[in-house]
Protein backbone atom coordinates (compact mmCIF):
# COMPACT_ATOMS: atom_id res chain seq x y z
CA UNK A 1 0.00 0.00 0.00
CA UNK A 2 1.34 3.39 -0.99
CA UNK A 3 0.29 6.12 1.41
CA UNK A 4 0.00 9.84 0.72
CA UNK A 5 -0.43 12.77 3.06
CA UNK A 6 -2.71 15.56 1.87
CA UNK A 7 -2.32 18.73 3.95
CA UNK A 8 -5.42 20.91 3.81
CA UNK A 9 -5.78 24.49 5.02
CA UNK A 10 -8.44 27.14 4.52
CA UNK A 11 -6.84 28.92 1.60
CA UNK A 12 -6.29 32.64 1.20
CA UNK A 13 -6.43 35.37 -1.40
CA UNK A 14 -2.83 36.13 -0.38
CA UNK A 15 -0.41 33.99 -2.37
CA UNK A 16 2.23 34.25 0.36
CA UNK A 17 -0.16 32.65 2.85
CA UNK A 18 -0.95 29.82 0.44
CA UNK A 19 2.73 29.26 -0.25
CA UNK A 20 3.33 28.56 3.44
CA UNK A 21 1.32 25.31 3.26
CA UNK A 22 3.48 24.13 0.36
CA UNK A 23 6.54 24.98 2.46
CA UNK A 24 5.15 22.81 5.26
CA UNK A 25 4.66 20.02 2.71
CA UNK A 26 8.29 20.42 1.65
CA UNK A 27 9.45 20.14 5.27
CA UNK A 28 7.42 16.94 5.69
CA UNK A 29 8.84 15.51 2.44
CA UNK A 30 12.36 16.22 3.68
CA UNK A 31 11.66 14.29 6.89
CA UNK A 32 9.93 11.38 5.14
CA UNK A 33 11.56 10.83 1.74
CA UNK A 34 9.40 8.64 -0.43
CA UNK A 35 6.14 9.72 1.20
CA UNK A 36 3.76 11.33 -1.25
CA UNK A 37 2.90 14.74 0.24
CA UNK A 38 0.58 17.25 -1.37
CA UNK A 39 -1.03 20.50 -0.22
CA UNK A 40 -4.55 21.73 -0.95
CA UNK A 41 -6.84 24.55 0.08
CA UNK A 42 -10.51 24.37 1.05
CA UNK A 43 -11.31 27.51 -0.93
CA UNK A 44 -10.03 30.77 -2.39
CA UNK A 45 -6.92 29.31 -4.06
CA UNK A 46 -5.80 26.34 -6.10
CA UNK A 47 -5.27 23.50 -5.75
CA UNK A 48 -8.57 22.61 -4.13
CA UNK A 49 -9.13 19.41 -2.14
CA UNK A 50 -10.38 17.40 -5.13
CA UNK A 51 -7.32 18.39 -7.18
CA UNK A 52 -4.97 17.64 -4.30
CA UNK A 53 -6.57 14.23 -3.71
CA UNK A 54 -6.27 13.43 -7.43
CA UNK A 55 -2.61 14.51 -7.38
CA UNK A 56 -1.96 12.00 -4.60
CA UNK A 57 -3.60 9.22 -6.61
CA UNK A 58 -1.77 10.21 -9.80
CA UNK A 59 1.50 10.00 -7.85
CA UNK A 60 0.67 6.38 -6.99
CA UNK A 61 -1.18 6.58 -3.68
CA UNK A 62 -3.53 3.76 -2.81
CA UNK A 63 -4.35 5.39 0.53
CA UNK A 64 -4.72 9.11 1.22
CA UNK A 65 -4.48 10.51 4.73
CA UNK A 66 -5.97 14.00 4.71
CA UNK A 67 -4.70 16.24 7.47
CA UNK A 68 -6.56 19.42 8.34
CA UNK A 69 -3.77 21.94 8.87
CA UNK A 70 -5.65 23.72 11.64
CA UNK A 71 -4.82 24.03 15.31
CA UNK A 72 -8.13 22.83 16.69
CA UNK A 73 -11.16 20.80 15.72
CA UNK A 74 -13.44 23.67 14.76
CA UNK A 75 -16.06 23.56 12.03
CA UNK A 76 -13.59 23.40 9.16
CA UNK A 77 -11.60 20.51 10.63
CA UNK A 78 -14.64 18.66 11.98
CA UNK A 79 -17.11 19.13 9.13
CA UNK A 80 -15.85 20.90 6.02
CA UNK A 81 -12.59 19.04 5.45
CA UNK A 82 -14.13 15.56 5.94
CA UNK A 83 -16.96 16.45 3.54
CA UNK A 84 -14.58 17.77 0.87
CA UNK A 85 -12.31 14.74 1.20
CA UNK A 86 -15.25 12.35 0.98
CA UNK A 87 -16.44 14.09 -2.19
CA UNK A 88 -12.94 13.90 -3.68
CA UNK A 89 -12.54 10.24 -2.72
CA UNK A 90 -15.79 9.37 -4.49
CA UNK A 91 -13.99 10.14 -7.76
CA UNK A 92 -11.36 7.48 -6.96
CA UNK A 93 -13.10 4.21 -6.09
CA UNK A 94 -10.78 1.71 -4.49
CA UNK A 95 -8.49 4.32 -2.95
CA UNK A 96 -8.56 4.12 0.84
CA UNK A 97 -8.75 7.37 2.75
CA UNK A 98 -9.15 8.85 6.18
CA UNK A 99 -9.08 12.26 7.80
CA UNK A 100 -6.48 12.73 10.54
CA UNK A 101 -6.94 14.98 13.55
CA UNK A 102 -5.81 18.62 13.28
CA UNK A 103 -2.60 19.70 14.99
CA UNK A 104 -4.34 20.07 18.36
CA UNK A 105 -2.46 19.95 21.62
CA UNK A 106 1.10 18.70 21.53
CA UNK A 107 4.12 19.50 23.73
CA UNK A 108 6.12 20.62 20.70
CA UNK A 109 3.55 23.35 20.02
CA UNK A 110 4.42 24.89 23.39
CA UNK A 111 8.02 25.13 22.19
CA UNK A 112 6.91 26.82 18.98
CA UNK A 113 4.81 29.33 20.97
CA UNK A 114 7.77 30.17 23.20
CA UNK A 115 10.08 30.51 20.20
CA UNK A 116 7.67 32.80 18.34
CA UNK A 117 7.04 34.94 21.41
CA UNK A 118 10.79 35.45 21.85
CA UNK A 119 11.02 36.73 18.27
CA UNK A 120 8.37 39.38 18.79
CA UNK A 121 10.68 42.40 18.55
CA UNK A 122 10.67 45.44 20.80
CA UNK A 123 7.76 45.88 23.21
CA UNK A 124 5.27 48.64 22.52
CA UNK A 125 5.80 51.86 24.51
Amino acid sequence: MTQALLLIDHGSRREAANRMLEEVAELVRARRPGLIVRAAHMELAPPNVATGFSACVEAGATEVVAMPYFLFRGRHAAEDVPRLVEEAAAQHPGVLWRVADPLGLHPLLAEVVLERAALGGDPAP
